[in-house]
């Protein structure tokens, strides 16, 4: 009798029991797992210097949009408020990304990014947040987090004087990311999903398995669930039972969640296109016309609160606290309110993308939830399913990250209900703006747009 030959592997040419070999061989290796301690040993000083992080943006935010305005007479900020504050905050960042190494930290426009710029980038990396967050840019803490968790840890490397090699520096930059985002996450599996999709493990060709596997699981958990209800019968499955009432789904949220996912992620690519021709706009003059974009997205609050007579926090700022007050009242936002919120944040939001430093997660959060709500009266539609197809899908069409975005949807919401929708939505947006044209690059960090350079320059 001969021995079976070994099934071949998923790619790669490989045989199953070579990679198993190759996995065991590695776990094995003196070299892996110093470095597997090495990272456990960091995430304490990263996670703590993350939080502070965290805590001196909010505390300065605060100060800005609550404290001084009382200080002053007002209950809340009047219409003009964000206009010195944003523009203070383009003068500033644009002089961090023209005198500072780093540039401030890479432009929000070109995404997530998880490479580190360095130790000696930090400092540029938290003047140009702390310039950006607190003074209303319409950007999230969490792409400042991801380069402060990175260069931290190679800093603790220098210090240490560990060997520095191209795969200890990528391994210790992904860690020192992820202890600190898990900060602002509450919820470490976020960080660690959201950590890998984004260093692109495994290429075009995961996303070519994942995507058809992700889209597969929402539609059998759709027909599961149907059929059981239809039948009245159980089949045993892993599920936890948390107590908390959660809407079921039906036939009109799964059509509608489709067609919302449609056109958020149209309506994402073209806001993301907006972001890096502001990038473009911005290189050729960094605090000139960083100042000038600076000025615009304030332009875009104060006209909010003049023509809504609502507080212009709603748009200057990452729409973090705002988007759990919706959450929790959403009927309290008329569908005048939802409109402007959605055109103005969204321009000021395309502002900042590529001007200011921040993150792009919450304000893609906030828009996706804004509109589920707005859309909520369509027959057949839930105000939860909305919310959720809506975050869902603008989050997956502005970070490219599927999987991470329905991850941090669902954890957000909180019920295992919504997430076949979330699923289909996130699919269908990703898919939607990965077949829509790219638009315009953003420049390299530092370096001026030559294009526009050579345009200016004299014939």
């Amino acid at each position: 009798m001969t021995e079976p030959s070994p099934r071949p592997a998923a790619s790669g040419g490989r045989t199953q029991p070579e990679e198993a070999d190759r996995l065991r061989d590695m776990l094995r290796s003196p070299g892996y797992q110093k470095a597997l301690v090495f990272c456990a040993l960091i995430g304490v000083p990263v996670s703590l210097l993350a939080f502070w992080f965290l805590v001196v943006l909010h505390q300065l935010e605060h100060l800005m949009w609550a404290d001084l305005p009382k200080g002053l007479g007002w209950d809340t900020p009047p219409w003009w408020w964000p206009l010195p504050l944003l523009l203070v905050s383009g003068i500033l960042v644009g002089l961090v990304v023209t005198h500072m190494r780093g540039a401030g930290g890479h432009v929000p426009a070109a995404g997530l990014n998880p490479s580190s710029p360095g130790a000696a980038a930090l400092p540029g990396v938290i003047l140009a947040a702390l310039f950006s967050l607190p003074l209303g840019a319409v950007l999230g803490p969490e792409a400042p987090l991801i380069a402060l968790g990175g260069g931290l840890a190679l800093l603790f490397r220098n210090l240490t004087r560990a060997p520095a090699t191209p795969q200890s520096t990528a391994l210790l930059g992904a860690a020192g990311a992820a202890a600190a985002i898990s900060a602002i996450f509450g919820n470490p599996l976020i960080a660690a999903v959201m950590l890998m999709e984004v260093a692109g493990v495994g290429g075009t060709q995961l996303f070519a398995v994942m995507l058809p596997a992700l889209l597969s699981s929402g539609v059998g958990s759709l027909v599961f669930t149907g059929f059981g209800r239809w039948t009245g019968l159980e089949t045993a499955g892993l599920s936890l039972k948390i107590g908390l009432p959660s809407p079921r789904l039906d036939a009109g949220d799964v059509l509608w969640g489709v067609l919302m996912a449609v056109l958020i992620g149209a309506a994402v690519h073209l806001v993301l296109v907006g972001g890096r021709m502001t990038a473009r706009f911005v290189a050729g003059r960094p605090v000139v016309h960083t100042a000038v974009c600076g000025l615009a997205a304030g332009v875009c609050a104060a006209v909010y609160a003049l023509v809504t007579d609502r507080t212009p926090v709603d748009v200057a700022s990452s729409g973090e606290a705002t988007l759990s007050q919706m959450a929790a009242d959403p009927h309290a936002w008329g569908v005048g309110a939802l409109v402007a919120v959605l055109l103005f944040k969204g321009a000021g939001y395309a502002i900042c993308l590529g001007s200011l430093r921040g993150g792009p997660i919450f304000p893609s959060l906030f828009l996706g939830g804004a509109a589920g709500v707005l859309l909520a009266p369509l027959p057949g539609l839930g105000v939860v399913p909305g919310m959720a197809a809506g975050m869902a899908a603008a989050s997956a069409s502005a970070l490219r990250l599927p999987v991470s975005s329905v991850v941090l949807v669902v954890l957000l919401l909180g019920s295992a209900a919504m997430i076949p929708v979330v699923i289909l939505a996130a699919v269908v947006a990703f898919v939607t703006v990965e077949l829509l044209p790219s638009g315009p690059a953003v420049p390299p960090l530092g370096e001026p747009d030559r294009a526009a350079a050579a345009a200016k320059a004299p014939s």
